[in-house]
């Protein structure tokens, strides 16, 4: 039950963000929905790979780095799900970063 939650929400914040970020294009609510599974199957799957990979550059730049991996995991979604298109890198690492905070308060709100 949690998890089917967490991908409405997720894909509710998509079309919020879409419709409050230029650059940010989501054909339908379906879609949104379609982007919520895939990213979070992207971020289980690739993201640790990607992690592992950038290792030292992650602690190089204390972290920071992962802002960069979040972006080209939504870029790479793009790439996955037609319907939703993201302008380019730096609005896909804004959408990232507005996603990312919103999940974290509408997940601490339903009580996760």
């Amino acid at each position: 039950m949690k998890l089917i939650l967490r991908i409405l929400i997720t894909a509710i914040l998509v079309v919020i963000l879409a419709n409050f970020l230029p650059g940010v294009h989501v054909a339908s609510f379906t879609i949104a929905l379609i982007v919520a599974v895939v990213l979070g199957l992207l971020n289980i799957f690739f993201k640790p790979i990607m992690v592992l990979l950038t290792l030292p550059v992650t602690i190089i730049t204390l972290g920071l780095f992962l802002l960069v991996i979040n972006a080209i995991i939504i870029l790479v979604c793009t790439k996955i799900v037609g319907g939703f298109t993201v302008d380019s890198f730096w609005i896909a690492m804004l959408f990232s970063v507005c996603l990312s905070v919103l999940q974290s308060i509408f997940f601490r709100i339903v009580g996760e």
